[in-house]
């Protein structure tokens, strides 16, 4: 089965205390809700620390044209993705020796928060000495889902060719979507949780002979994929697409939807595979948000210890959308799993849809 061998991170250097986006925020909203110190109280009880932004805080306080921020999240975009891969390619945690960038047969590049035609894969290929033979696959819309979408999209393509060494992309500069003269509570919302971040995984199909280059006992291999949309769910989350750029939808109702619809799309998923829910040990759950943390452990039957890693993120981080779950997959794959043990990773996006992966540590 395609194997997880590497993984990475990389983050913008201006780290913003939750303190601080909160003066922010009530400069910014205090005119426009009437109960502002009340909402406000979302940005504490959402245990989120501190964020990383591309740019410092008095950036955010001007109006930019859509031009400027997507000009911004391109430039971004290419030195953190860079900084990732060589990162994940060079990781001495994680690998006997480096990998270089022309065994490299696939990129798969996540992203929901910009656009750029041609895309910032093929933008990064120019800088570093990939094959130009490379496959580019370039995946947009997914949103929180889209890194566990990605990884799934990285396993099929290792199926079908087990000789594949794949890179899987996910750059998320969520700052750069900030509409300060959207004084909605969605956008509010999304002012207390969003930030920028980048993940990059390994992974590799069966023949490729990962003993040689691993450096841990027991990896991550993927032993299932699924994929579920819900109908009639399109205003669930997403993007609003105006002149002034994206605008965030949110319904207050996703945590309500995550205990209802959770459950039967991973017991789904378990049943196909043979395995119960019992046997599944670590949770790589993408941290949304707090509610939607909760929600988790309420549909699944979870104790909080499965989520903890997930938190830890959500705590240092915040929602950094596709990227998010690499985080928490890296901070597992960290850990010195026996071989043998299951694990379950989810996300949930835009549609309104969720991803799933069935993982198992083998030696």
């Amino acid at each position: 089965m395609p194997t997880i061998i590497s993984i990475a991170e990389a983050v913008p250097p201006f780290a913003l205390k939750q303190d601080e986006v909160i003066t922010f925020s009530r400069d910014l909203f205090a005119d426009s809700f009437r109960d502002i110190e009340r909402l406000l109280c979302a940005f504490k009880n959402g245990q989120i620390e501190k964020r990383h932004f591309v740019k410092e805080i008095d950036w955010y306080k001007v109006d930019r044209s859509f031009e400027e921020k997507n000009n911004t999240y391109i430039e971004a975009a290419v030195t953190l993705g860079i900084q990732a891969i060589n990162e994940c390619l060079k990781n001495q945690l994680f690998l006997q020796e480096e990998i270089p960038y022309e065994q490299i047969d696939a990129i798969f590049f996540i992203s929901t928060t910009g656009l750029a035609t041609p895309s910032i894969e093929a933008r990064i290929m120019n800088v570093l000495p990939f094959r130009s033979s490379t496959k580019r696959i370039p995946i947009w819309g997914l949103g929180c889902a889209g890194g566990v979408s990605g990884l799934s999209r990285a396993a099929e393509y290792c199926l079908a060719f087990p000789n594949a060494k794949v890179l899987v992309l996910s750059v998320e500069l969520c700052s750069l979507t900030f509409q300060r003269n959207d004084h909605t509570k969605s956008n509010l919302i999304g002012t207390s949780l969003f930030g920028d971040g980048t993940g990059c995984a390994l992974v590799c199909g069966d023949r490729v002979g990962i003993n040689k280059i691993r450096k841990k006992n027991a990896s991550p291999y993927i032993v299932a994929v699924q994929s579920r949309l819900m109908p009639d769910s399109l205003n669930v989350m997403g993007w609003n697409i105006k002149n002034e750029g994206l605008f965030v939808v949110f319904s207050r109702d996703i945590p309500h939807i995550i205990e209802d619809w959770l459950k039967p799309n991973v017991s789904q998923l378990l049943k196909e595979s043979k395995i119960s829910l019992e046997q599944i040990h670590y949770f790589i759950a993408h941290p949304g948000g707090k509610k939607v943390l909760d929600a988790y452990e309420k549909s699944l039957g979870f104790q909080p210890s499965m989520t903890k890693l997930s938190f830890e993120v959500l705590k240092q981080y915040g929602n950094m959308s596709s990227a998010t779950v690499f985080f928490v997959m890296k901070r597992h794959m960290e850990l010195e799993i026996e071989d043998g043990e299951y694990g379950l990773c989810a996300a949930l996006g835009p549609g309104f849809s969720s991803e799933l992966l069935l993982l198992r540590w083998a030696s």
